[in-house]
Order: structure tokens, then sequence, then C-alpha cells
């Protein structure tokens, strides 16, 4: 056989014959309706951007945080509120269905089951229509949703504690605690830090000792009776460590 015997060339008509120069499509054709994505389209969306990106910093720089205090995890009493864009799922979880022993279905489950959805939308309603009243299933689950979003939110925002929760976030004092003296030793043996905290700063279940204008006789008086929410009886030692415990509340001031 000789080389080249017995081939054919075959021409593909997707392929064009002839090479054109690279010049962009001529928009003129279509006023008002269409334009060049770069520098056009590109540079509006720029600007619009940046608007936004200096109207945020400008926001931060004049609105002050609200920060808390320092965070205490011997604090069990503390509610926590997540960011405005979570309330939805924290209000979720306040049912008695999603709560409690069902917390994986209100975590998990349902949440997941509802951003599944979302996603499957586009492929269980592939229609081309862009009209709401033409794709049913695609705007029924949007709407329902975001439906249920506004309204898990309203509601979190309506339950919520909002006094409780800003006086459990303030600042509070800080004192210069002395934790080598007689008087700290027995307010830990007595197990004075779960409700007042290792500063005696106060927590969920007890407020703060710092500058309470207590005398000592009146601090072994409420050790001994109780007082408000602090049950008689609490305080289990001797009139030795009573004494040295008053006397170190009674004098626990702030810097």
């Amino acid at each position: 056989m000789h080389r080249g015997k017995g081939m054919k060339f075959v021409g593909d008509s997707r392929i064009p014959a002839e090479k054109k120069p690279n010049i962009p499509k001529d928009y003129s054709e279509y006023p008002g309706k269409t334009e060049a994505f770069w520098p056009n389209f590109l540079l509006k969306e720029w600007m619009v951007g940046a608007v936004f990106l200096v109207g945020f910093l400008v926001l931060t720089i004049v609105h002050e945080p609200p920060l808390e205090r320092v965070a205490d995890p011997t604090d069990t009493g503390y509610i926590p509120l997540p960011d405005w864009y979570f309330l939805f799922l924290y209000q979720l979880l306040k049912y008695e269905y999603a709560a409690g022993s069902y917390t994986v279905i209100g975590a998990m489950i349902i949440p997941g089951l509802a951003f599944g959805s979302l996603l499957l939308a586009p492929f269980l309603d592939r229609g081309s229509e862009r009209r709401p009243w033409k794709r049913p299933v695609a705007v029924g689950m949007m709407l329902l949703a975001l439906c249920a979003t506004i309204f898990l939110t309203w509601q979190s925002v309506a339950t919520h504690d909002w006094a409780k929760a800003e006086e459990q976030g303030k600042i509070k004092k800080e004192a210069a605690i002395d934790t080598e003296s007689d008087g700290y030793k027995v307010f830990k043996e007595q197990g004075c830090i779960s409700c007042h905290g290792d500063n005696l700063q106060g927590g969920g279940a007890g407020p703060s000792l710092i500058d309470n204008g207590l005398s000592p006789e009146e601090i072994k008086k409420i050790a001994v009776k109780g007082k408000g929410q602090m049950p008689a009886g609490v305080f289990k030692g001797n009139d030795k460590q009573l004494d040295q415990l008053a006397k170190f509340i009674s004098e626990t001031t702030s810097k």
C-alpha cells in the first residue's frame, strides 16, 4: 500500500474556513437594551459596590457596636441571642418538637429539608416562563420559605425578654480580688462562685457583690437566712469562716 492511498479529507461545517478578526459586537443595533460587559457593565457594578462599601464603613465608624460584658462560662443563666439573620432558627428551637430531646430535628432535619427544597426548586420547575403565576412550584416554595422566615424572626423578637437581656449584658464593675485571702478561700469553698462569679461580678443566678454597701453584720445575716432567690442554709461553715467571708465581701470595691 502506498502512503496516502485511500485517505479522504472531511470538512466540518461548524468550523469557518475564513478567520474573522476579533472585533467586538456592534451593540448599536439594540440601543439602550444591551451593552458591552467590559468596561461598561463591569464599571457600573464596581461603582455600586464602592458606594455600598463606603456606606458600610461609615456606619461602622458612626454607630458604636453594642458590646456586652466579658463572656463568663460559669454563668449558666445567661440567655444568648444570635444575630438577626439567625433569629428564625433560634425561634424554631423553642418549639416542643424542635427542642429538648428533639433538638436534632429543629437544628438539622427541618432546616436541611427547607434549604434542600430551595436547592431542588430549579430542577423541579424547569420551565422557561418568567411570570410568577406560570411557575407555581418554584414561586410557592420561595413564598413558603419567605413567610416562615419572617414569621419566626418576628416571633423571636416579640417573645424575647429584652429587659433581662440588657441587664445581663451590662459591663459590670471589676474589683481587685485578693484570691489568697482567707475570705476568698471561704467564698470559694462554700460554692458562692457558682452564683456570684469568681470575681464577685455576679451572674444569672446571683447579683454582683462589688460595692454592695452592706455591713459585715448584714452580709452574715443574708448568708445564714438567705434573701431573694438565695435560700436559707446555703452557708455551711463555722462562725470564724462566716466572719472572714462577711469582711471579705464588705471590703470588696471596684477599681
